[in-house]
């Protein structure tokens, strides 16, 4: 019992809010600002590199339920556009699920039969002109300013090969490499799409349900950090199925004008390229100038170099725009960075999935650290992925 004189001593919390009750020691006092702050700093730093690093131990122990989940989640962002307009026009929901997932799987059938019909026509010919053009590179080399020898040559071919097996196994066994097996590979495609139609279904309940995770205070917070994030997801899906149509559409119809070969699968190469952003179309557009080469000639290969470049200048700077009436930007740098991350730590899904998974954390930050759920206004400020509304005119 305290007396009446006597304050209350109060909780070990409310020691550790007020700072008259902090013990400071000579050390502490004669210790330089700078290097306080930036101890302050460094701790808080490790806390919040020991918490992501939990969290990335947490994906790689579930990446069999984690890749379908994100694999479902990014399909359901490409479906959204449609899937809502059909709604908006009293379409039943399980219809517009039916044709959404229907109309899906038929585009995609059609364009892989599409694919092996091209191939099993004109693989013995291009077959036949890689290995021809294979000797005469050979040959220019032992010929050529080089004077190289043949077993110079079979070495140097070695350590290629080599050097591409090494880097093919790291880029498909990362921490979340899709799977090991053929079943792993069946049971995440079956549990992707059960997620797929869940998402479709009762998308909005499942976001309902999960808020309630939250404590009540910060549901209001974590209500429109989540929504703006997905409005952001949609926005870079719906940006890269144009993007990827377009090059798909460019790159193919050069290559089948030029007489490249195998311009359908070059050009389902490049559309599924292109939704791991500039990475992508680089290499896709690589092959294209690659098979031009060997098959048609240097010449050949110039003018699609020039096609694809042009596709993609044309795409980025005039198609785009005009088409959805915004410009999306994306700073190059910080993709091409998130990109190499993603397929460092986890291969080819870490690829396909670091820009949206970046964009959207950086989405959600910025909605917290604005306060936009009481003010009720979009987050603005420095985004890895920014929609800018086009400038319209407004006199005749």
């Amino acid at each position: 019992m305290s007396g009446p004189d006597e304050k209350p001593r109060g909780s070990l919390f409310d020691a550790f809010r007020d700072r008259t009750r902090v013990v400071s020691t000579e050390l502490s006092g004669s210790m330089p600002r700078g290097l306080r702050i930036a101890t302050a700093y460094s701790w808080r730093f490790l806390v919040i590199a020991a918490a992501i690093g939990v969290g990335v131990w947490l994906v790689i122990q579930l990446k069999l339920l984690v890749i379908p989940l994100l694999v479902a989640i990014l399909i359901s962002a490409l479906l959204w556009p449609a899937f809502t307009w059909m709604l908006r026009h009293r379409v039943p929901r399980w219809l517009a699920i039916v044709i959404a997932v229907a109309g899906t799987f038929a585009i995609v059938g059609g364009l892989l039969w599409l694919v092996a019909w091209q191939i099993t026509r004109q693989w013995s010919s291009v077959q036949a002109s890689t290995v021809e053009a294979v000797e005469r590179f050979r040959q220019y080399l032992i010929d050529g300013p080089l004077h190289l020898t043949e077993a110079q040559i079979d070495d140097l071919l070695a350590q290629g090969w080599a050097f591409l097996q090494q880097q093919a196994e790291l880029l498909w066994s990362g921490a979340l490499a899709i799977g090991s097996t053929v079943g792993h590979v069946l049971t995440g495609g079956v549990l992707a799409f059960f997620i797929l139609l869940c998402l479709l279904a009762d998308g909005a309940g499942i976001w309902r349900w999960a808020l309630k995770l939250f404590p009540k205070k910060a549901r209001p917070a974590a209500d429109g950090a989540g929504r703006a994030g997905w409005v952001t997801v949609v926005n870079y899906a719906r940006t890269q199925l144009l993007v990827a149509t377009i090059d798909a559409v460019g790159i193919g119809l050069g290559a089948f004008l030029l007489g490249v070969p195998l311009a359908i699968p070059v050009a389902v190469l490049v559309f599924l390229g292109a939704f791991v952003p500039i990475v992508g179309a680089v290499v896709t557009g690589a092959v294209a100038v690659f098979l031009a080469l060997v098959y048609n000639g240097p010449w050949i290969a110039l003018w699609m170099l020039i096609v694809v470049l042009g596709v993609q200048q044309l795409e980025g700077h005039v198609l785009q725009p005009l088409l959805m009436g915004s410009a999306v930007k994306v700073h190059p740098l910080a993709v091409v960075l998130v990109v190499a991350g993603g397929a460092m730590i986890a291969g080819i899904p870490g690829a396909l999935f670091a820009v949206p998974l970046a964009a959207f954390v950086n989405v959600v930050a910025v909605y917290l650290g604005q306060r936009a759920w009481e003010t009720g206004r979009r987050p603005t400020g420095d985004l890895i992925w920014n929609t800018v509304p086009r400038q319209r005119r407004t006199h005749p």
